[in-house]
């Protein structure tokens, strides 16, 4: 007997469960600020990140604002590199400072670094003068290079580099020609679609 009053319970508040669910949604129709809210969360720069990401960030923007004030201004930036032991000209502060469109708070600082992990900040200089520390006589050692994106940085996997040789041309003894490396991975879609009809 025991077991059918626990259905009935179970069954009753199943049969309430439709009744209530309209509620919050009544709820959620008074307040449209809040369903904005959510929706517009999705291009949060918080949540490109996870938690712990957020937290080892806010860390080193703590340790960067040297005068406590909020904002990263080129003096905080002199301060760290001199805690650090490096010497940093005026240029290059500025550079640095002037990456972001205005004051650099903790919220633009994650904009920044989100910018950068993306992929998309980097400058053709900096894909060239990686490759070219790999290259030898215009050349670069194919087996070389997987071991070294396999083993450091954001390590690929033996999968991610087949698919990455895929692209390239490797001649029978296992190099790479730098120069046409450089082009293809610094070359515009349209140069590249050029390159393709020539």
């Amino acid at each position: 007997m025991a077991d059918k009053e626990k259905k009935k319970k179970k069954k009753s508040v199943k049969e309430e469960a439709p009744a209530e669910a309209p509620a919050p949604a009544a709820a959620d129709k008074g307040s449209s600020r809040g369903s904005r809210k959510a929706k517009r969360s999705g291009s949060n720069v918080f949540s490109m990140f996870s938690q712990k990401q957020v937290a080892e960030f806010k860390e080193a923007f703590q340790l960067m604002d040297q005068d406590k004030d909020g904002i990263i201004s080129k003096n905080d930036l002199r301060a760290t590199f001199d805690n650090l032991g490096k010497l940093a000209s005026d240029a290059e502060l500025n550079e640095m400072v002037n990456e972001a469109p205005g004051p650099i708070n903790f919220t633009q600082l994650l904009t920044l670094f989100a910018a950068r992990m993306s992929g998309g900040s980097d400058d053709d200089e900096v894909v060239i003068a990686a490759f070219k520390t790999f290259d030898k006589d215009g050349k670069i050692d194919s087996e070389q290079l997987r071991h070294t994106l396999m083993t450091w940085g954001d390590k690929f996997s033996a999968d991610e580099v087949d698919d990455a040789y895929d692209q390239m041309v490797i001649d029978d003894k296992g190099f790479i020609d730098t120069q046409k490396l450089i082009t293809m991975l610094t070359a515009s879609a349209e140069e590249e679609e050029e390159g393709e009809a020539a």
